[in-house]
Parts: structure tokens; C-alpha cells; sequence
């Protein structure tokens, strides 16, 4: 494999700024909710979840009212020399770090978050082969992106998602992992439309909050569930190597 690209001046300065703008906490005097959620590309249930549930966020118009996060490390693992050790295997790690640069250079929300619900269908189709075509699928120009992952910025980037990811209080148990404004949702995650508007504080409550009924006011943490992916259990869903071979050769 070539050596790497050398960093320019210029991008470096754009992904210090742009991840100075993901990781700095959101000013106190923001009514706008903050909604994070953690998750693998390979895990089948995150995608279920961003595909069919998190979209409810654009679909009604609560967008308006969240600062979506997406953090893809999921239950990854940083070895003691450096190297990612993902739930689902290399495949999964490649395509975290693809999708981490997707979200750090297009930051906003509704352009990465059409790539990584394309992804995340592909993934439910068993489809991942055909990834590369959500770049236009989603409007995004695909150069920056590789230059991204080739000059090793997308590791960069992982690295600080999974010391993020790490550093969750409670810990996290499974992905999905959400977490509004500060409180984690653990097993009631399906309910989080009603966990945002409860935690709005603002005067222009959208419309799909008023209808619904009060949030829950108790975690579920007592009734696990099945439809996650635990840190001890990994199904069976991967991309063919050969695809992500023939993509970095290719591009390095």
C-alpha cells in the first residue's frame, strides 16, 4: 500500500474546527435539545433504528428543535497499540470511519445524515456492496470524503468518537445508545421523540410534540431487550473485503 497523503494546511485546520463544533457542549442559553446517538454500521439494529425511526426527526420537523449527534463507534475497542478492533469485524471499522468523515465534512445535519441513512438501508438490503453511490444518492461530493478517510483523518476522528463513546456515564450496554440532553434513554430509546419534547423548553413547541403523550417518567432498566446489539453477541452482517479493498487501492 503507498504511503499516505500528506495533510494540508488547510483541511487540518478544517477538521480541528469542525470537530471543535461536534465536541464543545452546545451554550446553556440554547433551547435546542441535544439528541447523541451512538451506534456501529454493521450492528442490524442500528440501522433499523436510523432508517425507520430516527427519520421521524426530519419526516415531522423536530429537526427544528435537535442538535443531532451521530457518533459511529458503537462496540468498538482502541487496542493498547493504537489499532480498532470493531464488533463486526475490519468491514465495520472502514465503514465507521466512512461515515465519521461524511458527518465531520459536510457538518450539516440534514447532508450527512441522508448519507448515513443510505448507508444504513444498504446495510438492512444486504446491499453495502453498492455504499460508494450514497455519496450522490445524498448530494455530497465524494472527493473531500475519501480524501478523508485515505489521509487517515476518518481514524482521527473515530479515535475521539470512541473516547467519547468510552466516557459515557452510565456506561454504555448496547447500540442504539441515546442520549437526550445528558440522559441516557437505555431501554425506552424507541420512545425518544417523547424524551425531546419533553426536554424542550422553548416557546415554539413543534406539532408533532403536541399530540403526544408525557414521557415516561421511569428508564426501563429493569426489562432487557433483544433488538440491540450487545458488546458480547455479533451477527452475522458484513461488506465483502474485496469491495473495500478494491476502494483503497483504488484511492491511496
Amino acid at each position: 500500500m503507498a504511503s499516505l497523503r500528506p495533510f494540508s494546511p488547510v483541511f487540518l485546520l478544517t477538521i480541528t474546527c469542525v470537530l471543535l463544533c461536534c465536541f464543545v457542549s452546545p451554550s446553556s442559553s440554547d433551547d435546542t435539545v441535544t439528541m447523541s446517538v451512538y451506534y456501529e454500521t454493521l450492528c442490524p439494529y442500528c440501522a433499523d433504528f436510523i432508517v425507520n425511526r430516527l427519520v421521524k426527526l426530519f419526516d415531522t420537523g423536530l429537526i427544528s428543535i435537535v442538535k443531532l449527534r451521530m457518533i459511529p463507534w458503537g462496540n468498538a475497542l482502541i487496542q493498547s497499540d493504537g489499532s480498532f478492533v470493531c464488533q463486526h469485524g475490519p468491514n465495520e471499522c472502514f465503514l465507521n470511519a466512512i461515515e465519521a468523515c461524511a458527518i465531520t465534512i459536510y457538518p450539516d445535519v440534514e447532508r450527512h445524515f441522508r448519507f448515513i441513512q443510505c448507508m444504513e438501508r444498504l446495510a438492512i438490503e444486504n446491499q453495502l456492496n453498492q455504499w460508494v453511490n450514497c455519496y450522490q444518492i445524498a448530494g455530497l461530493a465524494k472527493e473531500p470524503a475519501i480524501d478523508c478517510y485515505t489521509n487517515g483523518h476518518g481514524n482521527m476522528i473515530e479515535q475521539q468518537f470512541g473516547g467519547e463513546t468510552t466516557g459515557l456515564s452510565p456506561p454504555h450496554r448496547f447500540v442504539p445508545w441515546i442520549v437526550v440532553n445528558n440522559q441516557p434513554l437505555q431501554e425506552d430509546f424507541e420512545n425518544f421523540v417523547s424524551y425531546v419534547c419533553k426536554a424542550y423548553t422553548g416557546t415554539q413547541l413543534p406539532e408533532a410534540c403536541q399530540s403526544l403523550p408525557a414521557a415516561t417518567n421511569s428508564l426501563l432498566t429493569e426489562n432487557p431487550i433483544s433488538s440491540v446489539c450487545f458488546s458480547d453477541k455479533t451477527p452475522n452482517f458484513t461488506i465483502s473485503s474485496s469491495t473495500i479493498k478494491s476502494f483503497t487501492s483504488t484511492h491511496h
